[in-house]
């Protein structure tokens, strides 16, 4: 099992705690960017760099990612891709993707981003505070649990 992170946009709060979970369960961690990013050494925790381009991390994670790994995003696209994939999904808020909601999650999605571009409303996601740190660790603690005890 590999754990993807998509670290564009990937709150620092959320990375702490995939790399500490890394090291103490033994786990290998892929971050994948379109920028360089300093990683903690040791072997497990892999950067690995993309191009600019649009949706270039989103390409190379779905591309990558096979059933049985974890993939950590909040881009919904991605994360439709990786689950009919047979991957799980997890966002920096602690909710799990599935086949049962994740076409829901992109419906809403592309409204929210319609609205947007009309003007109906503006904005994004309040910042990440405690109890969403919170939240995230405890889910992403069950999920690789579970993936772990599937993969032995």
């Amino acid at each position: 099992m590999r754990i993807w992170l998509d670290n564009d946009g990937c709150p620092q709060i959320v990375r702490d705690v995939v790399f500490k979970a890394s090291q103490k369960r033994n786990l290998a961690v892929a971050v994948v960017a379109n920028r360089f990013m300093h990683v903690p050494a040791g072997g497990l925790i892999q950067m690995i760099t993309v191009s600019g381009s649009f949706d270039a991390a989103d390409d190379y994670i779905a591309d990558n990612a096979v059933p049985g790994d974890l993939v950590i995003t909040a881009d919904i696209p991605l994360a439709s891709r990786i689950v009919n994939k047979g991957c799980t999904g997890l966002n920096p808020r602690g909710e799990v993707y599935t086949a049962a909601n994740i076409q829901e999650r992109l419906a809403m999605r592309n409204l929210m981003q319609e609205l947007r571009s009309g003007g109906d409303i503006q904005g994004g996601p309040a910042p990440l505070g405690e109890l969403d740190k919170k939240r995230f660790a405890d889910s992403f603690d069950r999920m690789v649990t579970s993936l772990v005890a599937k993969g032995s």
